[in-house]
């Protein structure tokens, strides 16, 4: 068993920044690739980025790339997304998930069923 634990969201104004840390247990992390999701009110879960066990490899939704910054530190059991120039759009639940694979796989990485744990996530609003 895996547990995830987010933290770091917030209220902030559009423009601003937001720092979002997940803490993983009851594994080995480094042997973890991990997902950051979000879900806004009314919307399905989207992937917004990925990241692989060593974190040589990361992925981006499209639409994020260039704002939001995923890594991780092995030594710490944490994985981080780094998110600047936030829109009130942005707003929504994130959450942290952790896969099982060893193959590092785009198309199938971007969907929820591809990770076996996640955390309780956190709610991150921008305001305009």
């Amino acid at each position: 068993q895996v547990q995830l634990v987010e933290s770091g969201g917030g209220l902030v104004q559009a423009g601003g920044s937001l720092r979002l840390s997940c803490v993983a247990s009851g594994r080995t992390f480094s042997s973890l690739p991990m997902g950051w999701f979000r879900q806004a009110p009314g919307n399905e879960r989207e992937i917004v980025a990925a990241i692989s066990w060593s974190g040589g490899s990361t992925y981006y939704s499209d639409s994020l790339k260039g704002r939001f910054t995923i890594s991780r530190d092995n030594a710490k059991n944490t994985v981080y997304l780094q998110m600047n120039s936030l829109k009130p759009e942005d707003t929504g639940v994130y959450y942290c998930a952790a896969g099982t694979h060893y193959s590092w796989v785009v198309p199938a990485l971007k969907d929820g069923e591809w990770y076996d744990y996640w955390g309780q996530g956190t709610q991150v609003a921008v305001s305009s």
